[in-house]
């Protein structure tokens, strides 16, 4: 089986392609179609969206920060399965970093490498006929990525609708979409972005209302006649991340829940066993594994009972007496001295590296980076360099 897929792009973040994205992925799901959800760039709290919504995993294609190889490798694994593939922009369609054609992390540089059409989001409140001056600067920026069609979203009448509809579609770009304007449509947010899947009391009702609203306000089959093939060149998986030890204790809760599901699959899939522990559960991980991993995730949310887990706090410290600890975003907050929360009360974390981290003040840092090792560890040898993500 090979997908057919389209990219949901927008100008900017709030346009409203990720309630599209849904809104499309669960309406293709309840017809029936093995319909898979994909995130350009660093995501982990979107895709988990996506496979709520249709049952097959989320994946992240990302072209800064994987080798093209793996790129390839993942693109084409994402299509083995599925009929379709719905690939959802990060920030704005064209939004990367300065880099070497093809690497710059943008959801148009995975346009441009394997032929996929863009149906551009555009949030036309506030405006009418100039967004038909967006859509042709959309369309004519970059002859390699081809936009195929546009939906409107938070439209405030009728009228509206026809004053930038039959603009837009007087510069040849047929118009498939018009969503009204409708606040209750909105998914919750936090500071890092939306409030994650798994936390939602009411998940699947909001997806059907968002399918409901895809099937009222988009012409699905337009939409689906837009896709093109997803055949991605060979890749392997030979440069993704390698398991750090055979038997691995994953922290996995709702304040550590920020891993990739294919750095999960692989792992496995390359003969490591992944021994799952809940620090909020008061659990330690096991003795016998050969590493601990502590991800991402919200333990800001979470930190009084993060700090009152004796059992964690002093498991965690006979392991890393012997073994490694990895911690990274949240982990590595958990892996310092303190956590002071939004509130500015501080909470004792692990104390095992010197650092302590704070939210009362808010300052957001976010962006690719890179990193280079000063000496060997188990991510890899001395002089390797490490390509990832700052979200804070």
């Amino acid at each position: 089986m090979t997908a057919r897929a389209i990219i949901i792009g927008a100008p900017r973040s709030g346009s409203g392609k990720t309630s599209v994205t849904i809104g499309l992925l669960r309406a293709l799901a309840r017809r029936g179609l093995k319909v898979r959800g994909a995130k350009s760039g660093p995501d982990y709290i979107d895709p988990g969206f996506h496979t709520a919504a249709t049952g097959l995993s989320g994946v992240n294609l990302d072209s800064w920060a994987m080798p093209p190889s793996l790129l390839n490798a993942l693109a084409k694994q994402a299509a083995s399965d599925a009929e379709y593939v719905i690939l959802e922009s990060a920030m704005g369609l064209f939004d990367g970093i300065p880099a070497p054609e093809g690497r710059s992390g943008s959801a148009a540089d995975l346009a441009r490498l394997y032929g996929l059409p863009v149906l551009l989001v555009l949030d036309v409140s506030g405006q009418s006929t100039t967004a038909a001056a967006v859509a042709k600067g959309f369309a004519t920026y970059d002859p390699d990525v081809r936009m195929a069609g546009v939906v409107l979203n938070r439209l405030g009448s009728e009228r509206h609708r026809r004053l930038a509809g039959d603009a837009i579609e007087a510069i040849g770009l047929p118009v498939v979409g018009a969503i009204m304007r409708d606040p209750t449509l909105n998914l919750p947010e936090r500071h890092l972005g939306l409030v994650q899947a798994g936390e939602h009391e009411n998940l699947m009702a909001h997806l059907d209302r968002l399918a409901d609203m895809v099937e009222k306000s988009l012409d699905i089959d337009a939409i689906l006649a837009l896709a093109s093939p997803l055949e991605p060149t060979a890749g392997d998986f030979g440069e993704a991340l390698q398991p750090p030890g055979q038997r691995i204790a994953l922290a996995e809760d709702a304040a550590f829940t920020f891993l990739y599901p294919h750095v999960a699959s692989y792992w496995r899939n390359a003969g490591a066993e992944i021994v799952p522990f809940s620090p909020l559960a008061d659990e330690a991980p096991s003795q016998d594994c050969d590493v601990c991993w502590l991800p991402g995730g919200y333990p800001e949310l979470h930190a009084g009972k993060i700090a009152a887990a004796g059992n964690f706090r002093a498991g965690t410290a006979r392991f890393a007496a012997r073994k490694p600890v990895h911690g990274e975003c949240g982990g590595f907050m958990v892996l310092g001295e303190a956590l002071e929360d939004a509130d500015g009360e501080s909470h004792k974390m692990l104390g095992l590296l010197g650092h302590s981290t704070t939210f009362a003040s808010r300052k957001m840092n976010l962006g690719y980076r890179e990193a280079r090792l000063r000496a060997g560890c188990p991510l890899g040898s001395e002089g390797m360099l490490i390509r990832g993500h700052e979200f804070h």
